[in-house]
């Protein structure tokens, strides 16, 4: 071998070494740079709802741990579809997310024809952010004290008892339309603009049953405002440890619960996808969060994004059959 050779071998190794080096090193500059300005937490919910106090909780948190705060814009309408399609056009540099949820995520692929955007494609799951119970309540009035009763009394008055939702396709719609496929019952379905206006005329007794999640609910309920008939959960909830469960009330297998997680354009580099999880992974174990959540039955999250992929996979499964089944349509 010549000594040419070797020379030249040497210099492409150092070669090598330094664009390994300055990879390495740019990747590490672009985590320790983002971020650069504050972040906009796009929810595609009015204020009030189990999402925005989900949001809001853990935004507060991450406020305090990055060097700018997160933004949070309340973007309701359209199923949330507008909201995704202002996310998916944005730039990928970790500057702007969007809180995805089972209607955004695993439903309207299924009933839309055209959003603009591919959740699959067009998206990078993040983190999942906390699952939540849904519970399913009664005005108080309401003549039903427990899930048998109100299956009976829809059985026997079909198409009268009126229940609202946050909106279209929003967790609480699905969730009943689940119920009402489970229990083969006939219920009306009022869509509102949020869950915080449909819980105004539900306290107001302008509705007669509800589902959302723990936070929006539990102080009604313990206040005695609302009755809480089943909770959605494979288990019972520990701040409600006397509501049975759809599966307990006789529906074996019945699951529904609401989760909510993190979205960022697909355009946005891996490392700062990592760094974005790992810094709500951080969050979601303050004791400010975890202590809140717990308090609430909330399952805290904060998993990779390739844990996050596959759960959403899931859930689109589960929720294509029951969007096809409860023929659930666009607005």
């Amino acid at each position: 071998m010549s000594k040419d050779f070797n020379f030249d071998r040497r210099l492409v190794l150092q070669a090598g070494s330094a664009l390994g080096l300055s990879a390495l090193s740019g990747t590490l500059l672009a985590q320790s740079n983002w971020p650069t300005k504050p972040i906009r937490f796009i929810v595609p919910f009015v204020p009030g709802g189990t999402s925005d106090i989900v949001a809001r909780t853990v935004a507060t948190e991450l406020s305090k741990q990055l060097p700018h705060p997160l933004v949070l814009e309340n973007k309701a309408g359209g199923g949330g579809v507008p909201a995704m399609q202002e996310v998916a056009r944005a730039a990928g540099d970790g500057h702007t997310i969007i809180l995805g949820h089972v209607g955004s995520m695993a439903v309207n692929p299924y009933i839309f024809a055209n959003t603009g955007y591919d959740v699959n494609k067009d998206f990078v799951p993040v983190t999942l952010l906390a699952k939540v119970p849904s519970l399913f309540v009664v005005h108080p009035d309401f003549p039903a004290k427990n899930l048998k009763e109100l299956v009976e009394y829809a059985k026997r008055h079909p198409g009268k008892i009126n229940y609202g939702s946050a909106g279209n396709a929003s967790a609480g719609h699905l969730a009943i339309e689940y119920l009402k496929m489970t229990t083969g019952t006939q219920m009306t379905h009022i869509p509102y603009k949020g869950t915080g206006p449909a819980l105004t005329d539900l306290l107001a007794g302008r509705l007669d049953f509800f589902s959302a999640g723990t936070p929006a609910l539990l102080q009604h309920i313990k206040s005695g405002k609302l009755r809480a008939i089943a909770t959605g959960t494979p288990q019972r909830i520990a701040s409600l440890p006397d509501l049975p469960t759809v599966a307990e009330s006789g529906y074996k297998g019945f699951e529904s619960v609401q989760w909510y997680g993190v979205l960022a354009p697909s355009s946005t580099p891996p490392d700062i996808v990592k760094r974005m999880q790992e810094e709500c992974r951080k969050a979601l174990r303050s004791p400010a969060i975890s202590e809140r959540f717990a308090s609430e039955d909330a399952v805290i999250g904060g998993g990779t994004s390739a844990e996050f992929s596959a759960f959403i996979t899931q859930q689109q499964k589960l929720w294509k059959e029951v969007v096809a089944k409860a023929k659930i349509k666009a607005d």
